[in-house]
């Protein structure tokens, strides 16, 4: 649907957007696309390269933006084409032929622009006329055609031929294009002709020539000395976060849908979807964009939701009825939605807002929580929500009381609340809530558990101990000053540049108090860093991890001075300046300070130059344990000393830097008869394991991030729930559940009643000792309830059969990897009988499943 960023993007919203792009195409107009065209994303990822380009079908992957001094090299060495092989784990077999264009843009080579308003001599024919120019413009043609042949392998070149905002009127760029064509063929030095970058990638391939290989990613990008675009890895972060929301409620609400069956007449996912697609564009999610845009991107995240919010009630509403198997037409109970960690429609729980959960449970009333796991694995987590009542009881689906805590909600947080209520809803809140309520939820494999809250006396869970100081992995912030410009050197640090203002951070100053609460569920510490940065410290019971809440913002400026603030984590452990970042939240990737395994790396810029695109986590290691930081959105990430893991949280600029946004990132909220700077709240969190253990937490419980629990409150005036109501559910077999290696990240119904699943194997080769290993899902007890009638395995984006793809797969030669392909482990085929998926590491297969009979839902056996 759009060119999406590669940076700042989830490997499952690009999956989902290419598949709803291509499927446009192939309905519209019958077209199956082969070549990627990612112009200009700013920087390009290894999974777009092995998982968005060869394992959707692509033949050849073209760009134009890496890193000036890589261009520089690979324009030597005639290497600006090469076959990538973006994955360690499948190598050769998911390689792509990629060309970046030799002029670090995409547009035609100096003189050969043609809108109405460009200066470039148009071809003028007549001989009549003083100005007749058809020597003079062949020889320029000839000149640029040469010169980019020069830098190029084969006697083929790509000669773009256009940039942003042109051919506004083609008329002019046709009519030159087609004078030069032809006087350049009549001169006979060269020949041109209009192509596709299909035929050009036929030439290329037709010319049997072994090409260098090229492994890992194009990150980060600079096209100048000290412009580094690695700010935009943070940008936005608020957007960035909610993208990131919207995305694993997606995921749910289409699972939810599947089990009711789909209506192609509404209310339906649809608008959700294309929400979606829309903000993975390279100037949405990237937060490089004008605020007002912004805005539109969000607000049509908003009304996607909205839609999908009534499917999701219904589904809940259906699954809960006492006999569903009799179907879902009426169903009785009517819910509110939230997902655990930043509910809906309690968009502002993050600051204790939802009414959803807000219910006086003084005078006999009941809140009913249906709690929904979107995985695939049971699951064992803790509940917050906000509660106005501190004395309560909390039973699960049979009667019985848990453990469940009290936490008071501080008055700073009260304040956050209050203002931002008022600025994004318009209301003002007089009954605020005080506690959050928080209890131990299991939910069973891709179903849900209900847990009843009632009002009792007497009962409140939490205590508060006051001291100073606190020890283990130190967690400090501070900020690099944004670079405003000079007259002598205009590069200001913006929305995608960051351009520190030196290579310092300025650090808190002083003893921080800390307050500190203990309970048998969670244990917190309270801490205010300065006026403007908080955080709150996380333990919880029977978790290995700690969990912090950071609060930042309203970042001062007044000053004239931006500012781009980090979190740093320091260990004492010996890194040698190596760490590992994630390509997309799917592939790690070594990441060396100071170094660049593709040329000698000039450094002019030693913080800026050494982030990296973050989505999934970081982590680095010594010789005996390894340190993993995960995070909940997309945020930059480095190591800039050994041992030490920094995050870029936020950012507020007051100058523009020059690549498009032609406005400063300086975001604002405005409520109450007063604007402020945009506070940026969220969550990342950290873990020590031994060397070789690590990747199993960042595996799974960065499933668990990506796939938070999803809830729906209901309110009871008696305790006969449970009598009238299904209070367990779970859609697989219930003695089944996925191998933890493996994640469903995709449960869909089509407007064809067919189902799309998308399995996905999580492990790289050798990243654990065990589940790196080969992976079986049997199918039958993924869906009990339905008689499997067709089997097809497809591409990524599901718009062809996986073996006709295979078929007509160019097959490229590359230099130096001959012997790679065969040591690759993938899944075999799927038996009809067996419907057994095989999966190897960091394979995912797609599957088109034709039930026996059209459903209603998943109920009809």
């Amino acid at each position: 649907m759009v060119m999406h960023d590669e940076a700042a993007t989830h490997y499952i919203d690009m999956i989902d957007q290419t598949t709803l792009g291509h499927q446009f195409l192939k309905n519209e107009f019958g077209v199956i696309p082969r070549v990627g065209w990612q112009i200009d994303p700013f920087g390009h990822s290894a999974v777009q390269a092995y998982l968005l380009g060869a394992e959707v079908g692509f033949d050849s992957l073209f760009f134009a933006r890496i890193d000036y001094q890589d261009r520089e090299k690979r324009m030597a060495e005639k290497s600006l084409e090469v076959v990538w092989q973006g994955s360690k784990s499948l190598g050769a077999t998911a390689q792509i032929f990629t060309g970046a264009f030799w002029q670090g843009n995409y547009e035609p080579p100096d003189g050969f622009h043609f809108e109405v308003n460009d200066d470039s001599p148009v071809v003028q024919d007549d001989p009549t006329l003083f100005d007749y120019n058809v020597e003079d413009r062949v020889n320029a043609f000839v000149a640029a055609a040469i010169s980019q042949a020069n830098v190029t392998r084969t006697n083929h070149i790509m000669w773009t031929m256009g940039t942003d905002f042109k051919y506004q009127y083609a008329h002019t760029w046709f009519r030159q294009m087609d004078k030069l064509i032809h006087y350049v063929n009549l001169d006979g030095r060269v020949n041109a002709l209009y192509s596709t970058a299909s035929m050009y990638t036929d030439a290329k391939y037709a010319a049997q020539e072994s090409w260098p290989t090229k492994t890992a990613d194009f990150f980060p990008y600079a096209d100048r000395i000290n412009a580094y675009w690695t700010g935009y890895f943070t940008s936005r972060p608020t957007l960035k976060r909610y993208v990131r929301e919207m995305s694993g409620y997606y995921m749910a609400a289409r699972q939810l849908e599947y089990f009711i069956g789909r209506s192609k007449s509404g209310p339906n996912n649809n608008a959700l979807a294309d929400a979606l697609a829309i903000a993975q564009h390279h100037d949405a999610v990237t937060g490089t964009e004008k605020q007002h845009v912004a805005n539109d991107y969000a607000k049509r995240l908003s009304i996607g939701y909205q839609e999908a919010e009534t499917v999701v009630a219904s589904s809940f509403g259906c699954l809960t009825q006492s006999s569903p198997a009799f179907g879902c037409q009426n169903p009785t109970t009517k819910f509110q939605q939230a997902t655990h960690m930043k509910p809906f429609p309690c968009p502002l729980m993050n600051i204790s807002y939802c009414p959803a959960s807000e219910t006086n449970l003084s005078h006999g009333k009941n809140l009913i929580v249906v709690v929904y796991n979107p995985l695939g694995w049971k699951r064992e987590d803790i509940i917050r929500i906000p509660v106005k009542n501190e004395d309560v009881v909390v039973r699960d689906s049979e009667g019985r009381e848990i453990e469940s805590q009290i936490l008071p909600i501080s008055d700073v947080q009260l304040g956050i609340s209050n203002f931002h209520v008022a600025a994004y809803l318009g209301i003002t809140v007089r009954d605020a809530p005080k506690y959050w309520l928080a209890f131990a939820a299991s939910v069973p494999p891709l179903g849900f558990s209900t847990y009843t809250v009632n009002g009792v006396k007497g009962m409140s869970s939490f205590f508060i101990l006051t001291k100073q100081g606190k020890k283990s992995v130190e967690v400090s912030y501070g900020f690099y000053p944004g670079f405003n410009g000079t007259d002598k050197d205009t590069q200001a640090s913006g929305a995608y540049v960051f351009r520190p203002n030196g290579t310092y951070v300025m650090q808190s100053k002083g003893k921080i108090q800390s307050t500190v609460m203990r309970g048998p569920l969670i244990d917190e510490v309270h801490q205010q860093i300065n006026s403007w940065i908080s955080q709150i410290t996380r333990l919880y019971k029977n978790k290995e991890y700690v969990e912090v809440e950071y609060t930042v913002g309203p970042i001062p400026v007044e000053d004239g001075f931006g500012k781009e603030v980090v979190a740093k984590l320091s260990t004492g452990m010996h890194s040698n300046k190596t760490f590992y970042t994630d390509s997309n939240g799917r592939d790690f990737i070594e990441r060396i300070r100071d170094y660049r395994s593709d040329w000698n790396l000039q450094v002019n810029q030693p913080v800026a130059g050494n982030y990296y695109p973050t989505n999934l986590g970081i982590y680095l290691h010594d010789d005996t344990n390894e340190f993993s930081v995960l995070v909940d959105r997309s945020v930059g990430g480095s190591s800039i000393l050994d041992g030490q893991i920094e995050l870029m949280l936020h950012r507020r600029l007051l100058k523009d830097d020059g690549r498009g946004v032609a406005e400063a990132l300086n975001e604002t909220v405005c409520a109450q008869d007063k604007c402020m700077g945009l506070i940026a709240q969220g969550k990342f969190y950290f873990k020590i394991d031994r060397l070789g253990e690590g990747a199993k937490w960042r595996r799974s419980f960065g499933q668990q991030l990506y796939s938070p629990l999803l809830l729906a409150f209901s309110e009871q005036d008696d305790d006969n729930w449970l009598n009238t109501h299904i209070p367990t559910f779970s859609g697989m077999d219930s003695s089944y559940s996925l191998p933890e290696n493996v994640a469903m990240i995709t449960l869909q119904e089509l407007d064809d009643g067919n189902i799309l699943l998308r399995l996905a194997h999580l492990y790289e080769v050798g990243e654990d000792k065990d589940l790196s290993s080969k992976a079986n899902v049997e199918l039958k007890r993924l869906f009990p309830l339905k008689k499997i009638g067709k089997v097809m395995e497809t591409n990524l984006s599901a718009n062809q059969e996986r073996e006709e793809m295979e078929k007509k797969r160019l097959v490229w030669k590359s230099q130096g990897s001959s012997a790679q392909a065969s040591k690759v482990t993938r899944g075999g085929p799927i038996d009809p009988a067996e419907l057994i998926v095989e999966l190897g590491p960091m394979e995912i297969r797609t599957l088109l499943i034709e039930f026996s009979h059209k459903s209603d839902g998943v109920f009809d056996a």
